[in-house]
This record gives structure tokens, sequence and C-alpha cells, in this order.
């Protein structure tokens, strides 16, 4: 339910996702200093600050959330997080896979935002029905919420049509494959075989379409999984198992990358974040 005030708590850090999602992930956190060591995503991140000023770094600075304007992170660029004062910080997040923009852009690169904060009005707006609480939106909402997102991301970023052409078709195709193999070893040539798209055009045009690559496409789906089956009571090492990964270790390697802290600590913060069971 959505808070009555945005105050920020005492110093206890934690972390409260949304109950249920559909297309895509949200939370909410509190950090009182160290949030996140580098890490990246490959989805956007598309976020406001409630309280306080949340300290990020972005590309080659600093970048400083404050509330009344738009984090937006770009897929798989590395950033860290912490709070730029000792007040500390409070936030949400909508992480969105680049799938869902390009279903709305149909092959236009994606939009970037430079420097990781926009004070543009439209992206505060339209990103409103993600962000003003952790209430699940209605199916259509959330919909025309991606849908708007997408237009406006473009228009900040003014984004053109690319010189080189793409084939979103098999790269749409490669991604069904990846999404039907989680807990499988994937190589290039089955989704050359896939996709009926030369191996190194399509690892070209899906990095241009998804801002990713195939290979991190596929690690961030397992720990997107990881994720679920340990929320719901799951032990770390059989929910790693279950999802793809060769054991425990490897998948807590690859969840620090993703997500700047271990399995452990993201799973304490989950458990301290209010109204948790």
């Amino acid at each position: 339910m959505e808070k009555p005030d945005i105050e920020l708590p005492g110093k206890h850090d934690w972390v409260q996702r949304a109950s249920s999602a559909r297309n895509v992930e949200r939370i909410e956190a509190y950090f009182g200093g160290h949030g996140y060591d580098m890490h990246r995503h490959d989805t956007y991140g598309i976020g406001r600050t409630l309280a306080g000023v949340q300290s990020f770094h972005y590309r080659s600075g600093m970048a400083h959330s404050q509330p009344g304007g738009t984090i937006v992170l770009y897929p798989d660029e590395p950033h860290d997080g912490h709070a730029g004062t000792d007040a500390g910080f409070r936030y949400r997040m909508a992480y969105i896979e680049p799938a869902l923009i390009q279903r709305v852009l149909g092959g236009k690169p994606l939009p970037f935002i430079p420097g990781g904060v926009s004070a543009d009005p439209r992206l505060y707006a339209v990103s409103d029905a993600l962000l003003r609480s952790l209430d699940s939106p209605d199916p259509l909402e959330e919909d025309d919420a991606i849908y708007e997102l997408a237009h406006a991301l473009a228009a900040a970023a003014g984004v053109r049509r690319a010189r080189q052409s793409v084939d979103y078709r098999a790269a749409e195709l490669a991604r069904a494959c990846l999404l039907d193999r989680l807990e499988h070893p994937v190589t290039l040539s089955e989704l050359e075989r896939a996709s009926a798209r030369d191996r190194w055009r399509l690892s070209r045009d899906f990095r241009a379409l998804y801002g990713t690559s195939p290979y991190r496409y596929l690690t961030m789906r397992r720990l997107e999984q990881v994720r679920r089956l340990a929320a719901a009571g799951q032990s770390l090492a059989q929910a790693a198992v279950w999802a793809g990964f060769t054991d425990q270790s490897h998948m807590t390697r690859h969840f620090r990358r993703a997500y700047g802290h271990s399995p452990g600590r993201w799973l304490r913060a989950l458990k301290g974040a209010p109204n948790a069971a």
C-alpha cells in the first residue's frame, strides 16, 4: 500500500519489492549510506528519489538525484549507489526490459538519456503510473504507461532511425529461444538456427535492439528466476541450480556483478522491509 508520507525512517537499510509483477519489476528502498557496489542491469532503470540525495557514478561522471527528477539508467551501463548526505536516501525504481520498449518503437535505436538523471517533465509525468506506489497498476494502465514511456524516452533522446538496418524479427526469435532454454546451455549456433540469421549479425542486432548481448540477456533472466525462487523460500543453492547455473558460487558471482551486492545481503534487506512477512 502507498505510505502516507515520505519521511526517512531510521538508519536501517531495507528493500521492498512489489508483491506482484506483470511485466515490470518495481522496488522501493532506503539506504543510510552505501547502497550498491558498481554493477549493471540489462534493463532500463527508471526511478525517482523520494527523499534525501541519491548519488551514483555513471559513465564518466557522478549523478545526484533528488525529489522531482527522473532517474534513467540505460541497459548495461555500470553504476553504483550511495547516500549523498548523512540523511540517507529513499527511492523507487522500475526495471523495464528493452524488449518492451522495442515493441513500441519497432526497431529504432534504444533511447539514451545522458547523465543518468533527467529533469524532462514528460518523463516524470509518464513514469508516474509505474512509480507513484508499489501497488500493482491495472494491466491496461501498465501497458499504456510502457507505451507512453517509450515515446517520451525517444523524444527526450532525439531518437532517429538507425543508418544500418537491423533484423527485428530475427532478434525476437533469438530472444524467444533464450527464454525457452533458461535451464540449459545455449550456443550461438542454436540462436542462428532459431532466427535464420548469421550469428554475428544477430549478435550486433540483439545489442542494438535490446541493449545487451544474448549471453547477458540469458544470465539476467536466470538471475531473475533465482530471486523469485529465493523470495518464495527456496534455498539459494537450489534456486541457483534450478535457474540454470552450475552451482551457488557461479550464481553468486553473476549476482554481485548484476546487482552490486551478494544474494545474502539482498535477502536480508528484503526481509527487513516495512510490512515484510
